[in-house]
């Protein structure tokens, strides 16, 4: 399974984006996407740093946000079976 991790763009030199996400900035590749992309766009990133998608704010916030939670999550339960 892939999953893509919501990304908002930074930056853009030409057919390159600089995004960032959950604290990480990282350069993609935008030679996939059909749609003009502006900078404050969130874009949907899948393996191998291409951009496929702009989606809505929204819905970027709320993937985010869900793995903020998981990753948080993860991190709990990981602390407490170093504990035991």
């Amino acid at each position: 399974m892939c999953i893509g991790i919501p990304s908002k763009v930074v930056a853009i030199n030409e057919q390159v984006a600089e995004v960032e996400a959950l604290g990480e900035t990282r350069q993609v590749s935008l030679i996939l996407m059909s749609e003009t992309v502006k900078l404050g766009d969130y874009l949907l990133i899948q393996v191998g740093n291409f951009a496929v998608e702009i989606i809505e704010p929204e819905r970027a916030l709320e993937a985010i946000a869900y793995l903020q939670d998981i990753a948080q999550q993860e991190n709990i339960i990981a602390t407490q079976q170093e504990s035991n």
